[in-house]
Parts: structure tokens; C-alpha cells; sequence
């Protein structure tokens, strides 16, 4: 059974995300072992320079690194990242399953993104949209996702 990660910046607060991700993570447990990381966000101050969110982001770099397995496939969420139906991600977890990797690191960094040397070290650099969503809701979005691509590669009738 294939182990899902999710390694994020910032915890939840709001009890119906928290409802949501409760909900996901229990379907998600016919299909892997899920495991859900939040890290504290780095606390800057409103008006930020750019010294400072390069500082914000090398710090959460760090504790994020120190949790990604050592031979995961590690996907970092980063809106340049690719596009791709929620089929190819599904044949993605498949081919993972068959290479020999038991592990995926999904990583969802902070409003200021993820630095360069956690993006540097994903296999996979990942976009759902251009658009810009909060990341305590994007934590469901991507649950949804993977419980998605868990139903159509196992012939489920939750995606049409």
C-alpha cells in the first residue's frame, strides 16, 4: 500500500476544512496510508522586505527537507508547475507503485510559496491552476485530487 504525505506550511483552524480533510483522509484509507505534516509558518511582519520572505522561505525549506523520505517521490505544489488531468495523475501514482516507490511527498508551502532548493528537489513540480488559492483550502483540493486518482485506478464510480 502506497504511503501519501502531505507536508504543509500552517495548520488548520477552521472546523469545516478540518471536516473536510477528516472525510478525505478516511476514504483515502481504503486506497494508502495517509499522513498529514503541518510545519509552523515562519512569522514575519506585515510589510515584509524580500530579504525577508528569502528568509521565511530558507527557514520552512529546512524543516520541510528534514521530512521528506529519503526515497520518496516527492511532488511540490508550485503554480508554475505542470498541468495535468486528474487521469495522468492517477497513471502517475500507478507508475510510482511500479517503479518500487512505497512513498509520495506531496508538499504545500506557505502564502509565499516554497524555495527553490525544496522545488529543486521534487520529482514533480505541480500546478492545479493558475489561479491563487488559500492553502488551508488546497490542502482539500489535493486530497480530493488523490482520492480522485485512487478511484479511477482502481475502476471507482466517483469520477465521471
Amino acid at each position: 500500500m502506497l504511503n501519501v504525505n502531505i507536508i504543509c506550511v500552517g495548520k488548520l483552524k477552521e472546523k469545516f476544512l478540518t471536516d473536510a480533510i477528516k472525510e478525505y483522509s478516511k476514504r483515502l484509507s481504503a486506497f494508502c496510508k495517509l499522513n498529514i505534516t503541518e510545519l509552523d509558518e515562519t512569522k514575519i511582519p506585515d510589510k515584509v522586505s524580500d530579504s525577508e520572505i528569502t528568509n521565511a522561505l530558507k527557514s520552512e525549506s529546512e524543516k520541510i527537507l528534514a521530512k521528506i523520505g529519503k526515497d520518496s517521490f516527492v511532488i511540490a505544489m508550485c503554480i508554475e508547475g505542470k498541468m495535468m488531468p486528474s487521469e495522468e495523475l492517477s497513471k502517475l501514482f500507478d507508475r510510482i507503485s511500479v517503479e518500487g516507490k512505497s512513498r509520495v511527498d506531496i508538499i504545500i508551502g506557505s502564502s509565499f510559496g516554497l524555495s527553490d532548493d525544496v522545488k529543486r528537489r521534487a520529482d514533480l513540480r505541480l500546478s492545479v491552476s493558475p489561479m491563487t488559492f488559500p492553502h488551508q483550502l488546497f490542502r482539500v483540493m489535493i486530497l480530493e485530487q488523490v482520492y480522485r486518482a485512487f478511484q479511477i485506478s482502481t475502476g471507482g464510480k466517483y469520477h465521471k
